[in-house]
């Protein structure tokens, strides 16, 4: 009796100290998209200030990206080979450092944009080591996968809260000073290294012993077996963030140039599509647990409604048409994100998560990069080019997920790795 009282006791605290870890590695990605989406509604105002194109505002979010492209497989390497909070602790150091650099730029020089964007690089190399790290990390700090699937939903809801507040904490910061959102963001980082350093610890049995040699051994062995289904999933990844930077950048710059609404007016009406998307990330990952077969289908028709929803925006441009539509598209979005990262996370050793959902970041950085200026450059002409080009994406993803993984009736994630015909 008093054994049972002790383990009990003891699964109590586990689960106390899991859920502090958990709220500090969920910080991360809340800061993380703070420190790219926030900037995403004032970006209007920046060209103004800095006497810039919209095509050159749309690169303070997309350098940020395309730096964090080429590093994050690196930083993943590093995270299996070094441990998970080695590489994520100076991370966040550099992107403080970056935020500082871009704000003092802005508030002392008269040609600020070129330094703007040393400091958004110094930015996107941080995001590179820390971001891609937390979903590997949650797959380490907990056991059992339905555990695993229920936290990455948290993580996804974190990083779509991050879109959330963005646009108001944004309009907000800006209303004071408009480079003071560059200086929110050391701050920030400072939090999330508090909480990371006092509530996340290492693992039991958490040696990372991994060679450059059998990294690029087990990497080969992976995607000779599994390329079909992991590009799948990774190109799913890409297409589902360029759609959602690229209808961010769009819905703001016609709140503001068709329909008058600027500051945290338009920062509200922004949030209204990624607090649906908050909710259905949240929803999703009680629901999916670990069953391969629910992740598939939730994609699947989760891509169908975005490209569906998409594709409605052609027939009016009405305000409230507007934001009902992007609404839909937003819960597509949600619904989709944890399930891609419980299919990865779930589906690879640990040896070598690191590594390969880094890679899956990546692409996802690649969408973000992506998709901004992109969408500027269809802007110029007639939109339903761009319409177009997002509905033939949502249904090139949601047929990616239709084909790529067919799970057998009645197994687990955990079980079996994805079938593919």
């Amino acid at each position: 009796m008093a054994m049972e009282l002790i383990n009990r006791e003891e699964l109590l605290n586990g689960k106390k100290k899991n859920k502090w870890a958990l709220i500090a590695i969920a910080s991360i990605p809340l800061i993380m998209t703070l420190g790219n989406s926030m900037l995403i509604p004032i970006l209007p105002l920046m060209e103004k200030q800095l006497h810039i194109s919209k095509l050159q505002s749309s690169y303070i979010i997309t350098v940020y990206s395309i730096v964090a492209i080429f590093l994050i497989p690196i930083a993943g390497f590093l995270s299996d080979k070094y441990g998970r909070k080695v590489v994520i602790i100076p991370s966040l150091i550099l992107t403080g450092i970056g935020g500082i650099l871009s704000g003092w730029a802005a508030w002392e020089l008269d040609n600020a944009f070129i330094w703007i964007i040393i400091g958004r690089i110094l930015q996107g190399i941080g995001a590179a080591g820390a971001f891609p790290i937390v979903l590997p990390l949650v797959g380490d700090l907990y056991k059992k996968e339905e555990d695993v699937s229920s936290s990455l939903g948290i993580i996804e809801t974190a990083n779509t809260l991050g879109k959330v507040l963005s646009p108001i904490l944004g309009a907000l910061i800006a209303g004071v000073i408009w480079y003071l959102p560059f200086f929110a963001i050391p701050i920030f980082c400072i939090i999330s290294l508090i909480l990371i350093m006092l509530c996340v610890k290492k693992p039991k049995d958490d040696d990372h012993q991994l060679s450059f040699g059998r990294f690029v051994k087990n990497t080969k062995k992976i995607f000779s077996e599994h390329w079909k289904w992991l590009m799948a999933v990774f190109i799913i990844g890409a297409i589902i963030m360029f759609i959602l930077f690229g209808l961010l950048f769009y819905l703001s710059s016609i709140l503001e140039d068709k329909y008058g609404y600027d500051g945290v007016k338009k920062g509200f009406l922004l949030a209204i599509p990624l607090a649906a998307l908050c909710i259905a990330s949240f929803v999703t990952g009680k629901i999916i647990k670990d069953n391969l077969k629910k992740m598939k289908w939730i994609t699947f028709f989760g891509m169908i409604l975005t490209g569906v929803s998409v594709a409605a925006t052609m027939f009016s441009d009405r305000f409230i048409y507007l934001i009902v539509i992007i609404l839909f598209c937003g819960i597509g979005i949600g619904a989709s994100l944890p399930c891609l990262d419980a299919i990865l996370t779930q589906s690879i050793e640990k040896e070598m998560r690191g590594t390969i959902t880094s890679i899956f970041s990546s692409m996802r950085f690649a969408g973000v990069a992506a998709g901004p200026p992109i969408v500027a450059l269809l802007m110029k002409g007639n939109i339903s080019s761009m319409v177009i080009l997002l509905t033939i994406l949502s249904a090139v993803a949601a047929l990616l997920a239709f084909k790529a993984i067919k799970p057998k009736r009645g197994k687990k994630v955990g079980e079996m790795d994805p079938v593919l015909e």
